[in-house]
């Protein structure tokens, strides 16, 4: 199913996350079943939580560049630039974390990406 990078959430944000850094499906599967689904621990970033935990997302802001900004009082205040073969990505988000994946995968995928139904 067809969603846009703009409202990608959760589970679902992690999962592209994860699949923009080469997790395979099989690893995916076997680190969610491993990882609580509800409240991943703190410095386990094997667990995929991209978006939740600055333990797995904040290497990934680091390594690509991942610029970020508060741009007002809104409930998607957090704005993600970035650029990526010198095509540049602005993305909001509730949270720096959720704005900053989000930039990631559209400089990857761009505006829609392909999920799989379970996830949406």
């Amino acid at each position: 199913m067809k969603i846009k990078t703009a409202e990608l959430t959760g589970v679902a944000l992690d999962w592209v996350v994860a699949k923009c850094e080469g997790v395979s499906q099989q690893q995916w599967a076997w680190y969610r079943r491993t990882c609580a689904e509800e409240e991943v621990p703190e410095n386990r970033p094997h667990c995929y939580a991209f978006s939740t935990q600055w333990s797995a997302g904040g290497p990934v802001i680091e390594r690509e560049r991942i610029e970020l900004s508060t741009t007002n009082a809104s409930p998607e205040a957090w704005r993600a630039n970035g650029f990526d073969y010198m095509e540049r990505c602005a993305v909001r988000g509730s949270t720096p974390l959720i704005a900053a994946m989000r930039c990631f995968v559209a400089s990857r995928f761009g505006d829609e990406v392909d999920i799989p139904e379970e996830l949406a």
